[in-house]
C-alpha cells in the first residue's frame, strides 16, 4: 500500500523522495497491451494524485515566456541556459530534444526549472558534425532520444551524479551511439545529427504512433522492443503523459525497427509487472536536484531507473532494462554489473557536493572526441 501523498491530503507523516518513488511504483495497475510491429505498450495507471503547477518546455517556448539559449556566445557542449520568464515552474523531460543555436542537444535528465529565474541544465550533442549558430536559440520537437540511447545515458549520468554530484554523460558515448545507429538505419546526415534518424523513418515512425493508442486516465506505459529491451516512462499526471505519448512511442520504436523480432508477438502482461517488481526490490538513492526537486536513482537487478521527486511526487519516473552481455551493435562495457553498482552506493552516497547543475562553464566532455574539440574549439 502506497503512503499518502501530500497532494492528497495536508495531514500526514513526511515522505523521503524515496518513499515518494517507491510509492509512484507501488501505485501501477498494468493494463491490456497494445502491440505493433515488433513494440508492445502496456498501459499504466495510478490511483497517486498529483497537485503540482508546472508549464511543459513545449508550451513555455510557444508562449514566449520561456528561452533556451547557449550559456554565452562562445557556447558550451554539456550546458544551456533556460531563462524562464513565466510565473510557473517548467518542466523539461529526460531526453527531450532541443533543435538549433550552435547544435541540437538533448536534456540528460528530467529537470523542474524554477519561475522567473535562469538556470543552467546539463545537455548532451546529438549533432557532432555542426558548431555554428543556425538560428539564436533553441525550439523542441516531437522527438526524444531513441530508447537505447537513453538507457545508456541515464547511466552515466547516474554515475556521474552519484561520483562528483555533477549531472554529465559520456558525449564521445552518445555521439558514437548516434553515428552507428545512423548507419544501421541508413540516415546519413552531414552534421551526424540524430534528427536526421527520425526524419528518414518518419512515415513509419507515424504509422507506430496512430496504430498505439492512449487510454484515458493513462499516467505511463512499460514498452517492450523485444524479450531483453524494456523501458517505463511514468508522469504525475495523465495530461502530461499524453502530451509525451507520441514523442515516447518514436523513440521506442525506432529500436523496434531497428531490430525486429523473429516472431512478431506481443510481450505479456506478467513480464511488464515483473519489470516494476524488480524495480521495487532496488537499492535506492537521493541527491538534491540539479532546479527544484530532488532526483532519485534505483540500481536494481537487470533495470536502472531516474525520477525527478517534487512537493512528494514523482514527476517523471523512468527505468531501463540492461542487456545481460553484448549482442550486435551493443557495448559490451556500457554497464558495469548489478553487483558492482549496487555494492558502490553507499560509498557513493557520501561524496556529492561540488555543481549539480553538470560543472559550470565551458568544461570538458568526459569520454568525447578530443580531436574534433580542438578543431572546432567547442568548449
Amino acid at each position: 500500500m502506497r503512503q499518502p501523498s501530500l497532494a492528497d491530503s495536508d495531514a500526514h507523516a513526511i515522505q523521503t523522495p524515496i518513499d515518494s518513488a517507491r510509492a509512484a511504483l507501488s501505485s501501477l495497475s498494468v493494463g491490456k497491451p497494445g502491440h505493433f510491429a515488433g513494440l508492445t505498450v502496456f498501459p499504466l495507471t495510478s490511483d497517486v494524485r498529483s497537485s503540482v503547477r508546472y508549464l511543459l518546455l513545449e508550451e513555455g517556448l510557444h508562449t514566449g515566456l520561456v528561452s533556451v539559449r547557449e550559456v554565452d556566445e562562445g557556447g558550451s557542449v554539456p550546458n544551456l541556459a533556460v531563462e524562464n520568464r513565466s510565473d510557473s515552474d517548467v518542466l523539461i523531460v529526460d531526453g527531450e530534444e532541443l533543435v538549433g543555436a550552435k547544435q541540437n542537444r538533448i536534456a540528460n535528465l528530467t529537470l523542474l526549472v524554477p519561475a522567473e529565474r535562469t538556470t543552467t541544465i546539463p545537455v548532451s550533442c546529438v549533432e557532432a558534425g555542426r558548431w555554428g549558430y543556425s538560428r539564436p536559440d533553441f525550439a523542441v520537437t516531437e522527438r526524444v532520444q531513441y530508447s537505447r540511447g537513453r538507457a545508456q545515458r541515464l547511466h552515466t549520468v547516474h554515475e556521474s551524479m552519484r561520483t562528483t554530484g555533477t549531472r554529465r554523460s559520456d558525449q564521445g558515448a552518445v555521439w558514437d551511439s548516434v553515428r552507428a545507429k545512423a548507419n544501421r538505419m541508413e540516415a546519413p546526415s552531414a552534421t551526424e545529427a540524430m534528427s536526421a534518424i527520425y526524419e528518414r523513418h518518419g512515415a513509419t515512425l507515424d504509422d507506430y504512433v496512430e496504430k498505439l493508442s492512449l487510454n484515458a486516465g493513462q499516467v505511463g506505459a512499460i514498452f517492450v522492443t523485444d524479450r531483453r529491451q524494456v523501458g517505463l516512462d511514468l508522469f504525475d499526471k495523465p495530461e502530461t503523459f499524453a502530451a509525451f505519448f507520441p514523442k515516447l512511442v518514436r523513440s521506442y520504436a525506432i529500436d523496434a525497427m531497428e531490430r525486429p523480432p523473429a516472431r512478431d508477438r506481443a510481450a505479456k502482461r506478467k513480464h511488464a509487472r515483473a519489470f516494476v517488481d524488480r524495480l521495487l526490490e532496488g537499492a535506492f538513492d537521493v541527491h538534491p536536484a540539479v532546479a527544484l526537486g530532488h532526483d532519485v536513482g534505483v540500481v536494481a537487478r537487470g533495470a536502472i531507473a531516474g525520477a525527478l521527486i517534487h512537493q512528494e511526487v514523482a514527476l517523471h519516473l523512468t527505468a531501463f532494462s540492461e542487456p545481460t552481455r553484448a549482442t550486435a551493435g551493443d557495448d559490451p562495457g556500457a554497464y558495469a554489473s548489478y553487483r558492482q553498482r549496487r555494492a558502490a552506493l553507499p560509498r557513493r552516497r557520501g561524496r556529492g557536493g561540488g555543481d549539480p547543475g553538470g560543472g559550470g562553464r565551458g568544461g570538458p566532455c568526459p569520454g568525447g572526441r578530443a580531436s574534433l574539440r580542438r578543431r572546432r574549439g567547442r568548449e
